[in-house]
Formats: C-alpha cells, structure tokens, sequence
C-alpha cells in the first residue's frame, strides 16, 4: 500500500478517534477532538498532493479518498446535529448529496468508469472542513480559558454561521453540477 493510500486510511481511524472525542465528557475532549478531524483534515490535502506528485494514483485511492472524506465530514455534521450545533436540515442536504455522489460513482463503476473527484467537489470538501473546524473551534475555545473567550467569542460564532451556510451552498450547487456533468451514466438505465 503506498504513502497516500495509508494516509486515505489513516483518516478512517482519525474519524473514529475524533467520533469518541467530540462524545467524551472529559476535560479538554473537544480540544482533542478539533486536534483529530484538523490532522484527519490534513490527510486529505497531503494524500492527494503526494499521488499527484510522485505519480501513486491508484484505483483504489480514486475511490477510497472520497469515500473516507464522506465518512469523516457526514460523522462530524451528524454529531453536531445531535448536539443542537448544526439545523438538522442542513446535515441532510450534506449526507444526502454525499450518498447520492457515492451512489453515482457506483454505478459508474459497475459500468467500468471511474469519476474522480471534480474542482467544486474539492471546493466543497475545503468549504465543509473549514465550517467542521469553526464548529470545534465553536465547542472547545471554553476549555481554553478566559483569554480564549475574550479573544474568540466576539467573531468566532458569526464565522462559524457564515461558514455553515457556504458548506450547505456549495455540497449543493456541486452535486447539482455532478450529477447533470454525469447524467449519461444515469438517464441511460431509466
């Protein structure tokens, strides 16, 4: 297995991590949690950059890298759900267009084509990483003292909202765009 496909995996085993994490009621957990998902989020940058450049593209991380960056974002918008941080509409259109992604990618696959990721769809992933981190950022700055609270609370909460709705913007307007890009593989088998 080369370097990007490990780093691929390894974000699997950050999401668990960061799961029990944002779940734990120990002191500085959410701390712990913002430090997992923004290394998890690092391995998506370097994982792509490293198969790039020394040429490790593989079948395997075409498929496996956004997957792994679903199953990380979809995790951490559905625990914000359930702790009142996220409208829970906003995790369905997240969830729905990533599921509905990963079915096409399917079913292309059961036809033989492989569909890399697209510029809007990293658009999309920086954009849902950025609102995850200001979430965490949102959660765990009281573990941090009274400094963090003089300096964060004033522009912390209104970054964290705008960032929510351009992750909800762009998860939908690039599914939208993926899915009339691919409709070929979709409107033949109706």
């Amino acid at each position: 297995m080369n370097v990007p496909n490990k780093l691929t995996v390894s974000r699997l085993a950050l999401t668990v991590a960061f799961l029990a994490a944002i779940f734990c009621e120990l002191p500085f957990s959410k701390t712990a949690a913002l430090i997992l998902f923004s290394i998890a989020g690092l391995t998506d940058y370097f994982d792509g950059k490293i198969a790039r450049r020394d040429k490790l593209i593989t079948t395997f991380g075409t498929l496996m890298d956004p997957l792994a960056d679903k199953i990380l974002t979809c995790s951490a918008f559905i625990a914000f759900v359930g702790s009142g941080k996220i409208a829970a509409w906003m995790a369905v259109i997240i969830v729905t267009r990533e599921l509905a992604i990963t079915g096409l990618r399917l079913l292309a696959a059961s036809k033989q084509v492989v569909l890399a990721a697209e510029g809007y769809g990293k658009h999309k992933t920086i954009s849902q990483i950025v609102a995850i981190i200001s979430l965490l950022v949102l959660i765990s700055y009281p573990e941090w003292g009274p400094w963090a609270r003089a300096a964060l609370e004033w522009w912390v909460p209104l970054f964290t909202e705008v960032s929510k709705w351009v992750a909800v913007f762009l998860t939908l307007s690039s599914g939208v765009l993926y899915f009339a890009r691919n409709r070929v593989l979709f409107l033949h088998d109706l």
